[in-house]
């Protein structure tokens, strides 16, 4: 037995590995695009300002030093060390960020977790469950205050909002940066050539997305392993062949000189600088497609070394070559392998903006998932990873937004200082919400928080702050596109919660509704009638509004509620709960529908699971009714023979579950029958509108922004497959 035991240990220890680096392979191919052809433009960016003017080696050195520093601190300290562990039943992300915090404490507005798997989330081992004072008192201030909840979702929907813009301008920043690379070779090529060779690649790279991320990762992942060996092979061959004492750069000493001399013309150049950081925050936000330790094992192990042995060969180069500034990297690039690098780096632009691309659907699905984004079609990919997913409204949304801006800026600069604010945004958002979750989730020592903070926090405030300088050359770009996207989540989400809690106060309780029958005269009309609602008790207002103003329905009636599971598959067994609503012949039952990420919603098969469901519910009500009788039979009958009022009673008992078996039977006919007779479907068509009395920006975020996103989202029967020629909408008009 121990053998066996060992053996199968062994085995499953090897398939985990297995896995691990596979799943780390693939991770080269998405989540390090961005920031592995980052060296393409930073040296570029960050001379392109008033720093040309200093050529000396303090000023190259200088930047060197700081770009090492700020890849050690930033990407391997701050989000490999720490954020990673920060993840929320698997996702990372700002919003994951959040639902965590909202998990642990009451210091959200929205509906956070899954239903699924609640138990889950709580079930992790690695949070403390001891109070300290310090997370007592962040707690009590963020449930006395409600501005303070308001506040820090506004706060997420901005980080939210500039990933989102991140999707927009990776793809544009890292394409152009390399197709413009071919006028080293060819100077007379005319600009509007290269733009059309960027807008192709575009729509080439977002065309493949609907592959998946486990396939785009495997297709893409053999280019940037190329990719990565030759930025670090041309790197040693740059240090070795123009300036080995390169390597004092890594000096932070080299800090201080620089800015000492530079002065404010360094400190504006920082806004290229931070472009070495670009999708740094991808590693966290498509944490879902992945796992932590195959993101931390592709890093550490080749993304991070290659990366500092490039931008420490091309520092030699220019060490040595001052008047190459501008187009340092493809000038650093030997001679004889030239034009196989440059493939190889136009290639790997394309794999560099799939890690921004991959991060937007991750955060959509999130903000979706937590009622703060319009219902899109997600469609699974993978089932081992629920967090490997594709959607194609955001996909072909970002193409044409990628596009416009390749066509309207044509400048790499202008889209590097917009480039370079959203990221740095972004990172610094996310460290504030770490200093949150090390507090009240981690129940960690403030000093620790503070610490954090103190450490990345001061590092991203010093490029914010450059990178704020520069917002009138072109850095209003992502604040425009976050601030339009901010406020669609945050009227969608406003519109979502007012509309339900309509909902909930005018509810119907079902003594209130059985009282409506008589005085209305309600008929039946044969059939079955599923009626789709979010209330997992009582009865829509919906509904009430139907029957009053058609006071007939199916003789059949099933509300339904659907609950999804972060799970790949619900098994068949587990997925439908039915119980009865009122006496057995009103005929209505309620049934909770659990479904799985991976589970089809066929509509055909769903109603004749669900009715096979019910007649099994009435079956099992009717057996164990009988078996409660013969349980009780011998006693009554012993107590018959002493007592004539017990046997009166025991009689009595029996005929009462006589009929109930026989009525359990003749419902299970009836439902079969009502089967034939046809299966409609019933879900509410409302419509929101903000009362006169409202203030104006209140009509501004129901009428005008929530309406046009509803208006042009996807409808919940098209999510749900339900055919229309058997679907009821009851429309209704909320006023709130």
């Amino acid at each position: 037995m121990d053998l066996v035991s060992d053996h199968s240990s062994w085995k499953s220890r090897a398939n985990f590995y297995r896995t691990t680096l596979c799943l780390a392979y693939q991770t080269l191919g998405v989540v390090y695009g961005d920031l592995s052809t980052s060296p393409i433009y930073v040296y570029k960016s960050t001379f392109s300002g008033n720093l040309q003017l200093y050529e000396e080696d303090v000023e190259i050195l200088g930047v060197l030093s700081l770009v090492f520093w700020s890849l050690t601190l930033i990407p391997l300290c701050k989000y490999i060390i720490f954020a990673l562990g920060a993840d929320e039943n698997g996702e990372g992300g700002t919003f994951a960020l959040y639902a965590l915090l909202c998990q642990n404490s009451r210091v959200g507005l929205l509906s956070t977790g899954y239903p699924a798997d609640k138990h889950i989330c709580s079930c992790n081992s690695e949070i403390s469950k001891r109070e300290t004072r310090t997370s007592l008192l962040m707690k009590e201030f963020f449930e006395r205050y409600k501005s303070s909840r308001v506040v820090l979702l506004l706060v997420v929907l901005l980080g939210t909002s500039m990933v989102i813009g991140d999707g927009i301008l990776t793809p544009t920043m890292s394409v152009v940066s390399a197709v413009y690379g071919i006028k080293i070779k060819a100077t007379e090529l005319d600009e509007n050539y290269t733009v059309l060779i960027t807008c192709i690649i575009l729509v080439g790279l977002f065309t493949l997305q609907h592959f998946g991320t486990h396939r785009v990762g495997f297709l893409f992942a053999p280019i940037m392993v190329s990719w990565l060996l030759c930025v670090g092979g041309v790197g040693i061959y740059n240090i070795f062949h123009w300036n080995p004492s390169v390597i004092r750069g890594l000096s932070p000493h080299y800090i201080y000189k620089f800015f000492r001399k530079t002065g404010r013309v360094g400190w504006n150049s920082l806004g290229g600088i931070v472009l070495c950081l670009t999708g740094a925050e991808a590693m966290f936000a498509d944490l879902g497609h992945f796992s932590q330790l195959s993101v931390r094992i592709a890093f550490t192990g080749l993304v991070y070394p290659c990366l500092v042995l490039g931008y420490m060969g091309e520092a030699a180069y220019l060490s040595k070559n001052k008047m190459d500034l501008q187009n340092s990297f493809f000038k650093a690039i030997p001679e004889p392998i030239f034009w196989p690098v440059f493939v190889i780096a136009t290639l790997a632009t394309m794999v560099g903006s799939q890690a921004i691309i991959s991060a937007t659907f991750s955060i959509i699905s999130q903000c979706r998932a937590l009622r703060c984004f319009p219902r899109v079609k997600i469609k699974h990919t993978s089932n081992q990873i629920h967090g490997q997913i594709y959607i194609p409204e955001a996909n072909w949304i970002l193409m044409l937004l990628c596009l416009a801006v390749v066509t309207g800026f044509r400048d790499t600069n202008m889209i590097g200082n917009a480039y370079g604010l959203a990221v740095i945004t972004v990172m610094f958002i996310t460290t504030c919400l770490m200093f949150l979750v090390i507090c009240m989730v981690w129940k960690r020592n403030i000093l620790l928080a503070v610490l954090f903070v103190a450490i990345f926090g001061s590092v991203e405030m010093l490029y914010i702050s450059s990178c704020f300088a520069k917002v009138h050359k072109g850095g209003w770009l992502p604040l425009i596109i976050s601030l339009v996207v901010m406020s669609f989540m945050s009227s969608w989400h406003y519109g979502t919660s007012k509309k339900d809690a309509f909902e909930l106060q005018n509810k119907v309780c079902l003594d209130s509704f059985l009282s409506l029958g008589p005085s209305l005269g309600i008929a039946r009309v044969p059939g079955i009638c599923l009626v789709y609602s979010n209330l997992t008790s009582s009865i829509p207002p919906m509904f009430a509004h139907f029957v009053t103003n058609f006071p007939a329905f199916h003789r059949i009636l099933i509300f339904v509620n659907l609950k999804l599971f972060m799970v790949p598959n619900v098994p068949g067994g587990e997925r439908f709960l039915v119980s009865r609503i009122g006496t057995p012949d009103l005929r209505i039952f309620r049934c909770i529908v659990r479904y799985g990420y991976k589970d089809m919603m066929d509509s055909y098969n769903f109603e004749n699971n669900l009715i096979e469901k019910v007649a099994e519910f009435l079956k099992q009500e009717c057996s164990s009714d009988n078996m409660t009788v013969r349980k009780q039979s011998p006693d009554n009958t012993n107590d018959a023979t002493g007592d004539e009022g017990v046997d009166g009673g025991g009689a009595e008992r029996r005929r009462e579950v006589g009929f109930l078996s026989l009525g359990s039977s003749e419902e299970v006919k009836e439902l079969m029958e009502a089967k034939e007779a046809g299966v409609a479907y019933m879900m509410g068509n409302t419509y929101v509108m903000a009362s006169e009395t409202s203030s104006f920006m209140k009509k501004i975020a129901i009428d005008v922004v929530y309406g046009f996103l509803r208006r042009n989202c996807r409808r919940p029967a098209t999510g749900l497959g339900i055919p229309s020629t058997s679907l009821i909408e009851v429309r209704m008009l909320y006023r709130i």
